[in-house]
């Protein structure tokens, strides 16, 4: 096999993901590489993945490499620190047999990372499965005693501008199957005019769409620098000492944010934000819900997800259900089919009827009258 292209480099996936280019070579630094980061990268077309480290390592059953596979990416798996260190973005990369090359200079020997040594960790994952499971459960029992009083309790809102009480919110997470969930949506998303509120990259989602945000809330890691500028308000999540390393990159840009501590997820400061101001309905998109999406976020627990959907769990409604729920209803179409169904037989009646026929003769003889014809 032989590929080329040019290197894109980031330790971090989710900040590499807007800076590649089809046909680019993406050089990450991503253990376990998870779903979302792994769909990310087949979007933007990318000719190989190359990773400093293991991208299964067989601790649980992450989900990226066999997305990568399956969309025919092939995956230069685990070339060590020092080979990383050497690339620098745009450098040309080479990979030829086993061997790559940077600038035309051999770096290192490479393994690519098959369909079967992908199956065989999965195997190996689902045999951990059990003791990660055991750990995960004790450590969202754990911080949710730690926890419980900072999400349960009112909490101190930022000041913003966008008027939700009352109202219908859509918050988007750029999670599994986001794409497909917001198209199922747009009839709702049309009639209903929610306040959209992209979590991070779920504002681009939203952008995508042909939307623009009224509210971009999260650590600001991972949203597009048009978007930010493009969105109405910025909430920027802050740790529960108040600290925001976000609030950097806003003032950078010029704009204009408000902090919000919250000792959760940025999914649960959105989730928390709408709700106790009063938002009607929550529609969610892309949302994080099992063990899975926490082990690939890198979260050895989700209590403060299980609190926050104890709390607001009764006005959340995910956008499958939303999009049931618009899919099976009547249309209009369908009920003025119904209702001209209903009047044929009746014109009928008045056709036959000797009394009905004259009055409809004489409102023919009016109407003409009144329209001079």
């Amino acid at each position: 096999m032989q590929i080329k292209g040019n290197a894109k480099k980031s330790l971090r996936t989710k900040a590499l993901i807007s800076t590649l280019s089809p046909n680019d070579i993406a050089v990450i630094h991503h253990m376990d590489i998870d779903g979302v980061a792994a769909m990310q990268l087949v979007e933007k077309k990318v000719k190989a993945v190359i990773n400093a480290v293991s991208s299964v390592s067989g601790k649980y059953p992450n989900r990226g490499p066999k997305i990568l596979s399956k969309a025919g990416i092939p995956i230069i798996d685990h070339i060590g620190q020092d080979a990383f260190d050497k690339i620098s973005d745009n450098d040309i990369l080479e990979i030829k047999e086993n061997k790559l090359s940077i600038n035309g200079s051999y770096l290192c020997d490479v393994r690519f990372l098959t369909e079967e040594k992908i199956e065989s960790k999965m195997r190996e994952a689902t045999t951990n499965l059990w003791s990660v499971l055991d750990n995960f459960i004790e450590n969202t029992l754990d911080y949710a005693k730690k926890e419980k009083e900072l999400i349960i309790s009112p909490v101190e809102l930022p000041n913003i501008h966008t008027k939700i009480e009352g109202r219908h919110v859509l918050i988007v997470i750029r999670g599994a199957n986001y794409r497909e969930d917001l198209k199922a949506i747009r009839t709702y998303i049309e009639e209903v005019n929610p306040v959209m509120v992209g979590v991070d990259g779920g504002g681009d989602a939203i952008l995508d769409f042909g939307y623009r945000p009224d509210i971009i809330i999260g650590d600001m890691d991972s949203v597009s620098d048009g978007c930010l500028r493009a969105c109405k308000e910025i909430i920027v999540h802050a740790y529960s000492d108040g600290s925001s390393p976000g609030m950097k990159r806003i003032r950078e840009l010029g704009l204009e944010a408000v902090r919000f501590p919250f000792v959760g997820t940025s999914e649960d400061a959105a989730l928390i934000l709408v709700y106790e101001q009063n938002a009607e309905l929550i529609v969610t998109v892309g949302s994080h819900t099992n063990m899975i999406d926490f082990l690939e976020k890198g979260r050895p627990g989700m209590a403060s997800t299980m609190l926050v959907q104890m709390k607001v769990g009764h006005k959340v409604v995910d956008a499958k259900g939303v999009s049931e729920l618009y899919e099976n209803r009547l249309k209009p179409g369908y009920i003025a089919a119904l209702f001209l169904a209903a009047l044929f037989p009746l014109a009928i009646v008045a056709k036959t009827s000797p009394l009905l026929k004259e009055i409809y003769q004489l409102i023919s003889l009016r109407m003409r009258i009144l329209f001079g014809l």
